[in-house]
Formats: structure tokens, sequence, C-alpha cells
């Protein structure tokens, strides 16, 4: 069993509601699993050192990340989203340290040139980087420091927790958060949309008026933390619209919160996750007119959408769990994780 370090942002703070967060669910299955685990939450660590003030902290933050690793002696340290953590501090733990580990993380968008910069940033010295996007798009990270691979989004049902997949006549029929539907634009079905303009010409095509839940859309404020996770349970399907659905499986983590609370999660073809699920476990789309007539099936027979439903949480949380998930970031650390254990493409080995 190991020591770990986990840094990441932790919601420790009012600043950060956030009780879906995978940082959370990672440190759970590291736990789970037998390890001992020392979750530090970097930004508000900088903001103590900074007065209130990130960056006047940073430097404060790293001393104290040095120190910490120093009097803790961890085995891998795990770096998610730890974007005030310099990799000059990390070089130097591991000089403390040299039998030391060291893996990061990333949930965000591999088509944004700022993510990518700041994944590239510690390459060197890492020994695993795990990203929720797979396929091409990995190759740019390769070769310069470690192994590279694709990362699940995990659930954990002691935070995902509602079984809307029991539940016949829920408040709501559709949910989907949104908290800034014009910008960017997001690319669904080929095209880019306003999602406020995108619901409307949804809703157009509908045989008949389904009743919709948008946090974040049309003047309804958005919802975080317990607030957001209430929301859903009071939801049948759950629209998985993310940036875009061209990068191979990535994903808003909002797939982990559908799938595990039980909603039937509605997603592109394009995204890619036909290889895990059958069409009786998702309602896939690839156009418009699908995604309606999807919609209006499920929302016209209650016992087939709680079917499908019940079939995608228990497949998410067979492939996907948190305790599975954390099991990887650690072989992967290790250098000995493979597809016979971890049944997802781009395993970083």
């Amino acid at each position: 069993m190991l020591r770990i370090v986990h840094v990441s942002y932790f919601p420790i703070s009012l600043k950060s509601p956030n009780q879906h967060a995978v940082s959370i669910k990672l440190s759970n299955g590291f736990t789970r699993n037998g390890h001992a685990v020392f979750n530090l939450s970097d930004r508000d660590i900088a903001r103590a050192f900074g007065f209130g003030h990130r960056r006047l902290g940073r430097l404060g933050m790293n001393r104290m990340l040095r120190a910490f690793c120093r009097e803790q002696q961890p085995d891998l340290i795990v770096l998610g989203h730890a974007d005030t953590v310099d990799a000059e501090t990390i070089a130097a733990i591991r000089e403390d340290l040299p039998d030391l580990r060291v893996v990061q993380w990333n949930v965000d968008p591999l088509f944004e040139s700022d993510n990518v910069a700041r994944i590239g940033g510690k390459l060197g010295v890492v020994d695993a980087t795990l990203i929720t996007t797979a396929g091409a798009p990995l190759d740019q990270f390769r070769g310069q420091g470690g192994t590279v691979g694709f990362m699940p989004n995990p659930v954990d049902i002691s935070i995902e927790r509602a079984r809307m997949d029991e539940v016949a006549a829920p408040a709501f029929d559709v949910f989907y958060p949104c908290g800034n539907p014009a910008r960017p634009l997001r690319q669904v079905c080929g095209q880019d949309w306003n999602m406020e303009a995108f619901l409307t010409a949804l809703r157009g095509l509908l045989p008949a008026p389904l009743r919709f839940t948008t946090p974040g859309m049309f003047g309804q404020p958005l919802l975080r933390g317990a607030a957001y996770q209430a929301e859903m349970e009071k939801s049948a399907i759950g629209l998985n619209i993310s940036r875009r659905p061209d990068y191979p499986l990535y994903s808003s983590d909002r797939l982990a919160h559908l799938a595990g609370n039980g909603l039937l999660p509605a997603a592109e073809r394009a995204t890619g996750y036909g290889q895990f699920f059958g069409e009786d476990e998702m309602l896939f789309f690839s156009t418009m007119e699908e995604l309606a007539e999807g919609l209006a099936r499920y929302t016209a027979e209650p016992a087939r959408r709680m079917r499908a439903a019940a079939a995608c949480r228990a497949r998410y949380i067979e492939l996907f769990n948190e305790r599975r998930v954390a099991a990887y970031v650690v072989d992967a650390a290790f250098h000995r994780a493979g597809p016979a254990a971890y049944p997802w493409p781009d395993v970083a080995a």
C-alpha cells in the first residue's frame, strides 16, 4: 500500500461547492483500495499564502508542498489540474525522494491551447499523463516524458447516489445544465450552436412538449453542489452535449453524473461511446431529428427508458467505477497498467 499526496482542486471553500469533482472520486478510490491519501487543495493553499490572491501565494504554496512531501515521504504524487504547482517544484521533490513516482491527470479538452500548454509544462517531471480524451490527440504529448494515455471520467455511487432508473414519473423529462450557452458555441450534429437556440430548435422538432430543466439557461441560475444533484434527482433523461463530439471519448464529466444517477444519457455517436454502450443502453443520435425522436420515444415509454438507464448505469459502474480508475492511475504511474485490466483504448502502460 502507498502513501499518496493528491494535489488538486478540492471543494474545501465556498469558491468550489462541486460535490462531483473527479479529485474527490479518485481520492475515494485510492482510500478504498487501501492507500493512505493526503489531499492538498493547491489553489486554496495559494490563496491562504497570498491573503486571498492565488498568484501572490503561488511561491508559498510551492515551498509548502516541498516541505510537506519531505515530511510525509509519499510514494506517489498525483496532480489533478494543479496549475499553481511549478514543474521545478516537482523536480526538486523528486531529488528529495529518489523513488517517488508522479502522475498528472486532466479532464479539460485538448482543443483548448491553454490546456495543452498546461499539460505540456509538466511532461518532463511526471511518469504518466492521463487525459479524458483518447486517440490521435494524445500523440502531441508522446515522447516528451513518461507515458500518455486515456482516463475515463469515474463514477462513484457514494456521490452519484440517485436511482432515477427506478422512477417512472419524475418531475422533468430532460435535464441539461449549461453555464455559458453562447460562449463558446458548441458543435452539435455538425453545426455550431448557441445552446439556447439549439434547445429551442429541438423543442420545435418534438411531436409533443416535454418538460425540460436547463439550469444556467433561459434566465435560470446555474446550479452547483447539492442543488445540482437535487435537480438531477428530478429528471429522467440527461443531454450529454459537451463542446464538440469529434475528439475521441472526450466528454464533460457530466456523463458520469448522468449515468451514475440513473438518468438515461443522450450522446452523439461521434463521441465514440458506442464502443462501450449499446443502442439500448444510451440514447445515441447523429442528427437533431434522431435526438428528438429518441426523447419522445423514451418519454412515452417510461418502462423502456428505465430499463435502458438501468443497463447504462450498471455498465458505467462496471467499467469506470472510482476504485478501478484509481487503481489505473497508480498502475500507470508505476508503468504496470495493461489492457487486460483496463478495457479502454490508449492504456498508459
